[in-house]
């Protein structure tokens, strides 16, 4: 929880917020999102898509998730959620927030 804390408060402030912004137009992915799209690739192993993004400006306080995966069919909304979630425990510990889409493979994919 401290550690969610301390990163929000590197992310407060509208201009810093925003030359955060501009500077990760330029980069490659920061070290929270592949760290967390490693995670995502080991618990998924069968996901045809995973796209990570860190939403708070690079400080890794808050990710967007995009997955996409068979494991998730026959499963409704929430369990999959809850399947990522599950996935992420030990990473969420340090997030303020977390957005997360999920999808199956569309078939002839």
């Amino acid at each position: 929880m401290a550690a969610a804390v301390a990163r929000m408060a590197a992310c407060r402030g509208k201009v810093h917020f925003l030359l955060r912004n501009i500077v990760r137009t330029f980069a490659s992915q920061t070290e929270g999102e592949i760290r967390v799209a490693q995670v995502l690739k080991e618990k998924f192993p069968q996901a045809a898509a995973i796209k990570v993004v860190d939403i708070s400006g690079g400080c890794g306080a808050m990710y967007e998730i995009h997955i996409e995966s068979e494991e998730f069919k026959e499963k409704r909304m929430v369990q999959q959620h809850q399947m990522v979630n599950q996935a992420l425990s030990d990473e969420i510990k340090a997030m303020h927030g977390l957005r997360i889409f999920t999808s199956v493979p569309k078939q002839g994919s």
